[in-house]
């Protein structure tokens, strides 16, 4: 069978061996093992888990015969994730605009926040969202309003909204930049966001609040990246003198601790 043959070449090509697949779904190697010699044919789940972990699209592995691939087509799959983290592949993004055709900044209620994940390109879901009004950003860019909740980014409070700008191409976001990521474990999340999509396809995650762990979020578990541009609170930010530099530097320790741990 193509899939079985698909799979096997899929694994030499990227350097993996048999347990490192394997392992990586949750399977033992004679189950997997089975999978490439077409003993059984994987799920559609277990299909969806091996097109994660090398990157590439579901239909990528099911309707091409990799056997007849050369070398520039082989290229051209090892590198199909870059379509989707620098936007040259379409991005779907439902908005509301008034009546003069102007983009309005649609507000994620709390009780619509655990749902985000999975309207966010639903034009049903986005058009039943209250909108507000900002006059002093960008009428040329597009933004949208979260809902935040906890202590890990101080100074902005559990209860507050953010407001943030939409981007289309994830690659070029630079390191140390507060975002509003949409995951599809997560959901919303709001951390600042570490780049390291060029090399290792993945973003790091770390909070203000110096005591949450940093953590790597696959660019196939990202959704949408808004740019931080302002937040609304009703509370006041408290101001403790060397509070900052505390912070920063705990938060520096932490992520030289989390560069190491993910290195050994």
């Amino acid at each position: 069978m193509v899939v079985g043959n698909n799979l096997k070449l899929l694994r030499k090509r990227f350097g993996k061996s048999q347990d490192d697949v394997s392992k990586s779904l949750g399977l033992n190697r004679s189950t997997y093992s089975g999978y490439e010699n077409s003993v059984a044919q994987p799920s559609l789940e277990i299909i969806t888990m091996l097109s994660e972990f090398y990157t590439i699209s579901v239909d990528s592995i099911l309707k091409n015969d990799f056997s007849a691939f050369n070398d520039n087509q082989w290229s051209r799959l090892a590198n199909s994730w870059k379509a989707s983290a620098n936007g040259s592949k379409l991005r779907v993004l439902s908005a509301q605009v008034s009546e003069s055709n102007e983009e309005l900044i649609e507000l994620i209620p709390v009780k619509a926040k655990a749902g985000y994940a999975l309207g966010y390109s639903d034009p049903e879901f986005i058009r039943e969202l209250p909108t507000i009004r900002l006059p002093f950003l960008s009428k040329n860019r597009k933004y949208r309003t979260f809902p935040i909740s906890g202590d890990s980014m101080p100074p902005v409070s559990d209860g507050s909204f953010v407001v943030g700008e939409f981007v289309q191409d994830w690659t070029a976001i630079p390191s140390e930049t507060p975002c509003i990521v949409v995951t599809k474990d997560e959901g919303i999340v709001f951390k600042i966001l570490e780049n390291h999509l060029k090399k290792e396809k993945e973003i790091v995650l770390t909070s203000t609040n110096p005591f949450y762990e940093p953590y790597s979020v696959p660019i196939n578990e990202i959704l949408e990246v808004w740019l931080f541009r302002c937040y609304i609170s009703m509370e006041l930010p408290s101001a403790i003198i060397g509070e900052d530099g505390i912070s920063d530097s705990l938060r520096a320790i932490q992520k030289s601790l989390f560069r190491i741990e993910s290195k050994s």
